[in-house]
């Protein structure tokens, strides 16, 4: 029923937009469940003679967004999912396939209150000294953490990562984010020096790949392609353990390291959010809730008038 208009709307997302990979099949992921939950129901979407979208009931999309409550869906999920539908229906405005946006009023749920995972410094120390610097993958894999947590790089980004990216007699890369703004990131002296091992000793000559402009990966695999998502959760799964940390830790928890030990250091909020390629610093202020606990954590622990200290 809405097949066209999606797929033309996803090329636009991409195309003109610039969105990421993930966030356009996380849109069609999210468009075609509307679209079937509309089918199934039978709500009503009036096409003119030409098959072009004209109205969307706005009563049955305040259905399908209660059915999601009732399914008890996250409300990050949900909030995805209204996003999806408004841009969806702007860009029909947009293109004169409807005559207004039935989403226009819904509201999107408040985010629940979420405090980042994070590693202790000893624990990252753990990891890092645990990675082997011997073989080819060995040196690889110690390069790629000590990047993600020296830069608070996305794992997206570290994937995109191109040879000609990496400065270093600047010690700084290039990062390409979200929407595909590219931004420049410092990195930290030791990552650097795992990295030139790394080219020195264990880099793999690349195989330009699609995606990225065909240029060259600075990480790749044993067939000198450039790494996916899953190999580079693979790494950090093993990496963590052979640490010595028995927790569930993805790469973007070294991302949200990378930025609570910043912060705790007294870097400055504004420039964590520069390096981590936040549009909005609300974004970013969501480490100072992590510094703050553990500051209270340490007053209570270590002042003689509060309320945690001389209970016996």
């Amino acid at each position: 029923m809405m097949k066209r208009e999606i797929d033309e709307f996803l090329q636009y997302i991409e195309l003109e937009k610039g969105y990421s990979r993930h966030t356009k099949q996380s849109y069609r992921s999210d468009l075609l469940q509307f679209q079937a939950f509309l089918e199934e129901n039978r709500w009503s979407v009036k096409e003119s003679e030409e098959g072009g979208l004209l109205d969307v009931d706005p009563v049955g999309i305040r259905k399908y967004l209660g059915l999601l409550h009732r399914d008890k869906l996250r409300k990050t999920s949900i909030g995805r999912k209204v996003a999806a539908l408004k841009s969806f229906f702007k860009y029909l405005v947009k293109k004169g396939r409807l005559e207004r946006n039935p989403a226009e009023f819904i509201q999107t749920p408040k985010k629940e209150k979420y405090v980042p995972t994070f590693l202790t410094v000893d624990e990252v120390f753990a990891i890092l000294d645990k990675s082997c610097r011997t073989e080819k993958m060995g040196l690889r894999n110690k390069a790629m953490l000590e990047l993600l947590y020296s830069s608070g790089i996305r794992r997206s980004e570290l994937i995109g990562l191109n040879k000609a990216d990496v400065d270093f007699n600047r010690a700084l890369i290039k990062v390409r984010g979200k929407g595909k703004k590219e931004r420049i990131v410092p990195v930290g002296e030791q990552a650097l020096k795992s990295m030139r091992e790394y080219v020195d000793e264990g880099r793999i000559g690349a195989v330009p790949s699609g995606g990225y402009e065909g240029e060259e990966p600075f990480f790749t695999n044993r067939k000198g392609e450039r790494l996916n998502p899953r190999t580079i959760s693979r790494i950090v799964d093993h990496m963590t353990a052979a640490g010595g940390v028995n927790r569930k830790i993805s790469p973007h928890v070294f991302r949200h390291t990378f930025a609570t030990h910043l912060l705790d250091g007294g870097a400055d909020l504004r420039a964590i959010q520069e390096m981590l390629g936040h549009e909005s610093l609300s974004t970013t202020q969501k480490y100072t809730s992590v510094s703050i606990a553990k500051l209270m954590e340490t007053y209570d622990k270590a002042h003689p008038r509060s309320a945690g200290k001389g209970k016996k």
